[in-house]
């Protein structure tokens, strides 16, 4: 066993210990240990921002894209916001212990279905030094240990952050344990984590296709698939002109270095003539720049915006960037069969007023969220009222869409008698 693999699974262990003690814990003790974490957090300010800059710096000699720079960095301002949310996950309810169902039998039995923590929860993540405390505090308070892998770009951040928060837990009722940083930054040591069956419960991997892919195609341990966001608003032949430019320009320019950003834009060909000369317009004063299929090279060149011809790598491309695959199309079957061929399950949008296109266009897209009237950005656990989440899921099984609390559990049936055998 080389030297890597033996110290990943002695961190594994740690966590697995942890997670038979956590499961047992309060909600008081709990979120004493959160408060605990987010002052340590501002406490700490200054040896996490100075351990940041050297990731950063590191990150800027390599030529690393602005917008990876932008999620790395750490400022007082975001810290304090992170600190913040660690806060506001005291005040989300306790999944634990939640009955979701409960019946009696005719033979007397009682049968309680109840939620339960899912026990060690591995987060594989790029450049996201946040997500280090996201992940541990949603899943301290939803009874899990956190076992954490994060890219090696952010290797010092992460070093930092996880060890103000394991010092902040030896004042709580709260075993050290529950935080363990994975060893290594090679990826031997993600390898180790991904067939680690036995320690570890679950895999939530956070990042771009090629580490989410990596991780669903060689892990061993369960996978909770997320985040890979090729996102789609198309705008019907009914749309609001005023809603529908509003909702397309917040959906790809608001962030464009999240999956939620709209990555594809299709409109109908009854509207496009009204619609995109306002839309396009607008793109050009931001500097998007549209992959446009023939029906739409002409409004482009009449709009003076950057364009270029389309591709299907286009159509398939999460593009992190001010950049959007663009096309008319003749009806909205054309749009829900386009959707369907490239999606990649995660959010989806139409704009109109006609209320049979929008039930036909819901019901047709299987992806973890449609909006309807709205901009894709609201895929988000806060916005959905969830208070927080530790990731959105593209698949179907157990969690799908954003991810809170009671998606950190499973259950298990309690089964209380009174003598009865069979």
């Amino acid at each position: 066993m080389s030297d890597i693999k033996a110290e990943v699974i002695e961190a594994a262990t740690r966590s697995k210990a942890a997670a038979a003690t956590l499961r047992m814990l309060t909600r008081k003790q709990k979120d004493f240990a959160l408060n605990a974490i987010a002052d340590a957090l501002v406490a700490n300010e200054s040896s996490i921002l100075d351990a940041n800059r050297i990731d950063v710096d590191d990150a800027i000699k390599r030529g690393t894209d602005a917008a990876i720079i932008d999620r790395l960095t750490l400022n007082s301002e975001r810290l304090a916001a992170i600190a913040s949310a660690a806060r506001d996950v005291c005040a989300l309810p306790d999944p634990v212990g939640d009955v979701i169902r409960g019946y009696t039998l005719p033979n007397g039995l009682e049968i309680s279905q109840v939620r339960v923590p899912l026990g060690v929860v591995a987060m594989v993540y790029e450049a996201r030094p946040n997500v280090t405390v996201d992940a541990a505090v949603l899943c301290l308070k939803s009874g899990n240990a956190a076992l954490l892998r994060g890219s090696s770009s952010a290797h010092h951040t992460n070093v930092a952050l996880a060890d103000v928060m394991r010092q902040a837990l030896a004042s709580t009722d709260v075993p050290v344990d529950a935080i363990v940083l994975v060893p290594g930054t090679s990826h031997e040591s993600v390898e180790v984590v991904m067939t680690a069956r036995g320690l570890v419960d679950v895999i939530i991997p956070r990042g771009g296709a090629g580490l989410i892919n990596s991780v669903v195609n060689g892990s061993t341990v369960p996978v909770i698939e997320t985040g890979i966001g090729n996102c789609h608003v198309y705008v019907d032949a009914a749309a609001d002109i005023e809603k529908a430019v509003a909702i397309a320009v917040n959906s790809k320019t608001h962030r464009v270095s999240v999956c939620n950003a709209a990555e594809t834009l299709l409109v109908h060909k009854d509207i496009a003539a009204k619609f995109l000369p306002a839309l396009l317009s607008e793109y050009k004063k931001l500097g998007v720049t549209v992959h446009a299929n023939p029906a739409l090279v002409g409004f482009c060149k009449s709009a003076g915006v950057s364009y270029e011809a389309v591709t299907d790598a286009d159509w398939a491309a999460e593009y992190y960037s001010l950049d959007i695959a663009a096309g008319i199309v003749d009806s909205i079957d054309d749009a829900i069969h386009h959707i369907q061929k490239w999606s990649t399950g995660h959010t989806e949008a139409i704009v109109s007023q006609d209320v049979e296109a929008t039930r036909r266009f819901v019901a047709a897209i299987d992806s973890a969220a449609v909006m309807v009237n709205a901009s894709t950005r609201f895929t988000d656990g806060g916005e959905f009222g969830f208070g927080a989440e530790i990731g959105i899921s593209t698949q179907k099984l157990h969690a799908r869409g954003p991810m809170g609390l009671p998606e950190l559990t499973s259950y298990k049936y309690i089964v209380t008698g009174d003598g009865q055998i069979r």
